[in-house]
């Protein structure tokens, strides 16, 4: 996959850069296997705002993945590669041999007429879904279940993947993308291979009004404001008051740990990830 980029006739267009889609096969989507979505715009049951800069944006159905892929041992068939405006990679509809049709994640390679399948023990193929016991190492997986049964919940967006490093004590150890190396169940599942859109991380926006379309509002800095409004705000010219980066509500914002320390999955992670 590449990206597109533009003649500069406008500021805007200098910088911007959009992906090619040249994995993409369809622009519709399979409709029993899509939603409405609502738009929180960053508010919780009770209509308080609890992710600020959210709001707006086109208007999206949601398309029900398949996180479990809990068909097992039954072969399917890639029938189409196709965008999803709630995630930044793309999805594949599959459709299997009793003719029931499901999304899964697409990975870089993935073709239309490539056959996959979720078995305990199968070929070693991008695509193909088995418990991590079953892997070797070295291979790279996504799409990683945390509990047994319960669906993958790790390694999920554009272009990433986790490499298995070990097998010991029925524990396997991953290294993250983002460094981290963690333990994980060996009955647990994976997905082969690498996320599709590899190249989403290079995009750029190039305008305010792009971001506007995927639902982000505008943001302001807390020095810009008064000292009623944020912790950091008032003073004469740029003076963030003597105070060290915080949130509105005086959080730190720079190197404070927000995990909790006795977070009993806590066990399971062997080295933090790595800081750029």
């Amino acid at each position: 996959m590449a990206l597109k980029s533009y003649r500069p006739i406008t500021p805007t267009l200098r910088y911007k850069t959009t992906s090619s889609f040249d994995q993409i096969t369809t622009d519709e989507p399979y409709k029993p296997l899509i939603v409405a979505k609502r738009r929180p715009s960053g508010r919780n049951n009770n209509g308080h705002i609890t992710c600020r800069h959210r709001g707006g944006g086109h208007k999206r159905f949601y398309r029900i993945i398949d996180f479990k892929r809990n068909k097992r041992d039954m072969q399917g068939t890639i029938q189409s590669i196709e965008y999803d405006p709630n995630r930044t990679c793309y999805i594949a509809l599959v459709q299997y041999l009793d003719g029931e049709h499901r999304y899964v994640l697409a990975t870089i390679n993935m073709k239309v007429g490539q056959k996959i399948i979720s078995a305990d023990n199968c070929e070693i193929a991008e695509g193909n879904c088995m418990p991590l016991k079953n892997i070797p190492a070295g291979i790279q997986v996504h799409n990683i279940e945390l509990k047994v049964g319960k669906g993958g919940q790790m390694v999920r967006s554009a272009g990433a993947y986790a490499e298995i490093v070990a097998k010991e004590n029925n524990l396997i150890q991953l290294r993250l993308p983002s460094g981290e190396m963690r333990n994980v169940r060996e009955q647990c599942v994976a997905t082969i291979g690498q996320v599709s859109n590899h190249e989403y991380m290079n995009i750029v926006f190039g305008s305010a009004g792009r971001k506007r379309w995927l639902g982000v509002r505008p943001h302001v800095r807390g020095v810009a404001m008064n000292p009623v409004d944020h912790p950091m705000g008032g003073g004469e010219a740029k003076s963030k008051g003597g105070n060290h980066p915080m949130s509105p509500w005086a959080q730190k914002a720079k190197g404070l740990k927000t995990r909790h320390r006795k977070k009993l999955s806590g066990k399971y992670i062997i080295a933090r990830r790595t800081k750029k």
